[in-house]
């Protein structure tokens, strides 16, 4: 014991209760197999620790500057103050002299960030004193984490996919959809009968911008998201979306073309833009107002304001109103359709109303997708306008519709699903919420996408019906005047559930295969595709997906695979080069056979046992178009009517 107390002492290492002192800093080597020790972190307090863990994004793409040019001399901050003051002026009362303070980033981050403080006024408020908070184009993981923990209602499913609640509102509100008829668009707008478009005056949405904005500027927060629509880069729209949700905010992120880092620093000024203050509702007691919910376009003013519902795709829909009106400005067709590329480029737009499977038809793992919904047709082809999909999710399966099970992931948005408490696990087929479940994810989640989302001229354009009265054929070859009468009308035929009592077949019309968004004349539309088909020798065809041999309760359903056989005729041109026999009533052209289609279903009277039920079934069919025609009859074209009567000849007889 002595001894040890010896060399401690020797080697200047005794501590009070005489142990020996551990040398941790001895540079002697050890035996030691693998020595996986790391040197200690930089940081010296934990603000520090959380500092490292975040970098800024580098450009993931050149800038086009040109040669001998100069680089931009703004700097950073610069770039982000001129963001920030283009977001105020956005924000701006129209009663006031200036827009409010914004300053960008969370308000629970305490430091200092870019900001814009407008010029000082004379007529100073309570509401002009404060900061609003703007978090500027976040990513899906920045906006989870806002939702989240901000957001009643905000999961994370075991897809990775973001569950969120759109309130009240489970679908769209069409009869609170407002347009303002002024000088410049209100002579070009489809008004009175059949018309989606309700008026309201110049006076009134301003009362609703006011009170959308006041709302907005009132939180600690806005998001705000300047994104494009249309993937032709010489025909973008950009928009900006100011928002008080996360939710919101994350769907406009897949919705929309998402731009690149260079692309934000010269975003500018947009060309039109969103006022979501969809918490907040409208004054009942204002003119136009029938109830708490009031959508609003101003295409003068480039605005649209949205209260009283929080159901985000009145933001998607309203943006493909405002380009339903822009487009044919420019001489380019807007439509409401699917769009998908063979190997070889060959375009195919498909036109159908839900049910008739649309969805189910253009996606083809043969071809590349190129968009789902809504699509431009211009001088330099077809292009998608938006940047993602939505899709509809009551009894989603793997087996059905892989694609989109597949895409339900990390940054999609499911709306209004149920799912288990504890494994958060979506059950697709429960309708506690609502039927009406939605997922919004980027198109890119789609494997067979193209990208960039465009494509040459259209060969083949495919109008869906999904006839329950079983009288239209399988397919049938359409003239360009039936072509453009078909598309007016916009048919198909449902059946009510049986809690309804009707078990009759009941028929459907959508002006252009989405009246609720049109904004001119269906007429118009159905003119600019005419001239774009017979400009660039594209055919058509309308597709009868419905019933055969009888109506719904009596005949059967035609089979998915006889129907994609016939898509896969139209793709391949074999339809083109057949024999042809016209119908009676509704004269459409029924080829004489299709490759591994049995030809007696080619030819509808011959699938009834009933001729007399076939004959009467079929003329009720014929009445209920022309009834429906009645919308349009009285309108011309410019100042000819011929184009009108060509139309109307090519109906049923």
């Amino acid at each position: 014991m002595n001894e040890n107390r010896d060399v401690g002492v020797a080697n200047g290492n005794s501590i009070p209760n005489g142990l020996s002192k551990i040398n941790t800093h001895s540079k002697t080597s050890r035996n030691v197999c693998i020595d996986d020790s790391v040197p200690p972190i930089k940081a010296q307090t934990l603000e520090e620790l959380h500092s490292l863990q975040k970098k800024r994004s580098a450009p993931s793409t050149p800038r086009d500057t040109p040669k001998g040019a100069a680089l931009s001399p703004l700097s950073e901050e610069q770039r982000q103050r001129q963001q920030m003051q283009s977001i105020s002026a956005s924000l701006a009362s129209l009663t006031r002299e200036r827009g409010p303070h914004v300053i960008r980033g969370d308000p629970e981050q305490r430091r200092e960030l870019p900001s814009y403080v407008a010029p000082p006024t004379v007529n100073i408020s309570d509401s002009a004193l404060k900061l609003t908070c703007v978090l500027y184009n976040l990513s899906p993981a920045e906006l989870y984490e806002q939702a989240i923990k901000y957001e009643k209602g905000s999961y994370i499913t075991s897809s990775g996919a973001l569950a969120t609640l759109s309130g009240a509102k489970t679908g769209r509100s069409p009869k609170d959809k407002r347009v303002v008829k002024e000088e410049i668009s209100g002579y070009d707008l489809w008004w009175g009968r059949g018309s989606p478009n309700i008026e309201m005056d110049e006076e009134t949405f301003l009362i609703n911008r006011e009170r959308a904005v006041d709302y907005l500027n009132s939180l600690e927060k806005v998001f705000v998201n300047d994104q494009f629509l249309n993937w032709d880069p010489e025909n973008r729209i950009k928009v900006r979306i100011v928002s008080a949700r996360a939710y919101h905010s994350l769907f406009m992120y897949n919705m929309c073309i998402r731009p690149t880092p260079e692309e934000l620093e010269d975003f500018g000024t947009p060309d039109f833009t969103i006022y979501n203050a969809g918490q907040f509702p409208c004054n009942r007691y204002t003119h136009y107002m029938t109830s708490s919910t009031s959508i609003d376009l101003n295409l003068k003013r480039r605005e649209m304001v949205i209260l009283g519902t929080q159901y985000a795709g009145e933001m998607k829909k309203g943006l493909f109103s405002v380009m339903h009106y822009f487009m044919p400005k420019r001489g380019i067709l807007s439509l409401h359709s699917g769009c998908n590329m063979g190997k070889e480029g060959d375009v195919a737009l498909f036109f159908g109303l839900s049910g008739t499977g649309k969805t189910t038809l253009s996606t083809d793992h043969n071809r590349y997708l190129i968009g789902d919904d809504e699509h431009c047709w211009g001088e330099n082809g077809v292009s998608n306008i938006e940047g993602g999909c939505y899709a509809k999710c009551i009894d989603l399966s793997r087996d059905k519709e892989p694609d989109i099970w597949n895409a339900i992931k990390f940054g999609t948005v499911l709306e209004n699903v149920v799912f288990e408490e504890h494994t958060r696990a979506v059950d697709y087929s429960d309708k506690g919420v609502t039927e009406n479940t939605r997922a919004a994810y980027p198109i890119e989640y789609i494997p067979n996408v193209k990208i960039p989302c465009v494509g040459p001229h259209p060969k083949n354009i495919i109008l869906l019906a999904c006839d329950a009265f079983g009288v239209l054929p399988p397919v049938s070859k359409l003239t360009l005047a039936q072509t453009m009468y078909h598309f007016i009308s916009g048919y198909t035929a449902l059946v009510a559930g049986t809690e309804d009592g009707i078990k009759e077949p009941q028929a459907t019309f959508s002006a252009c295969f989405g009246a609720a968004f049109i904004m001119l004349h269906p007429t118009k539309y159905a003119a600019m595709l005419a001239e774009k088909m017979k400009k660039h020798g594209a055919s058509a065809w309308l597709v009868n997906t419905g019933w055969s041999g009888g109506r719904y309760g009596v005949g059967r359903r035609m089979k998915l695979s006889y129907t994609r056989k016939i898509i896969d005729a139209i793709h391949n041109g074999s339809l083109l080069n057949t024999n042809y026999t016209q119908t009676p009533i509704f004269g459409l052209h029924i080829p004489d056979c299709v490759d591994g289609v049995p030809s007696e279903i080619l030819h509808p009277e011959s699938m009834w046992t009933d001729n007399k039920a076939y004959t009467e079934t079929l003329h009720k069919l014929a009445g209920l178009f022309k009834k429906n025609f009645e919308n349009f009859m009285d309108y011309k074209v410019g100042n000819d009517s011929k184009l009108t009567e060509e139309i109307l000849g090519a109906g049923p007889q």
